[in-house]
């Protein structure tokens, strides 16, 4: 069987985590995320080019998990896809494209923290999961970055 793969970004919490909920009440969360660009250069050193902020949406449990554990500032990776959109407003016309995320956890290679490895509750509730204790400020890079 063929590897599942599909499109994630790295980067790092742009905005406050905004949570919210649909019309049907499903949790939905959104945030601003910072994704920095690097050129490599001939003589194999990078130049930083201009940081891009893109609109990151989750739902449900992803949006539910991503609000209590992320925070303007964390370095994060997230799983999903690109979806465009486009409304009209006051007669003017928006488009653009957001990244809905199924998947969104913090860059290990860029965050320290301490895992609970201690047994989880039964079930599938919110309160099954432990909330990772940060170590370090969300914004600590890993050696050598």
């Amino acid at each position: 069987m063929a590897i599942r793969t599909h499109q994630s970004i790295s980067g790092f919490v742009a905005s406050d985590p905004q949570l919210s909920y649909t019309e049907r009440g499903d949790a939905r969360l959104y945030m601003k995320v910072g994704i920095e660009h690097y050129r490599k250069e001939p003589d194999n050193s990078f130049t930083q080019l201009e940081t891009t902020f893109h609109d990151l949406i989750a739902y449900r449990g992803a949006a539910e998990q991503g609000a209590a554990r992320l925070a303007k500032g964390d370095n994060i990776i997230a799983d999903g896809r690109v979806r465009g959109y486009s409304y009209e407003r006051d007669g003017q016309r928006y488009e653009g494209e957001e990244f809905i995320a199924t998947r969104i956890g913090h860059d290990l290679a860029r965050t320290r923290y301490q895992v609970d490895r201690s047994e989880r509750a039964s079930g599938r509730d919110a309160t099954a999961f432990a909330t990772p204790q940060q170590a370090a400020p969300s914004t600590a890079t890993a050696i050598g970055m």
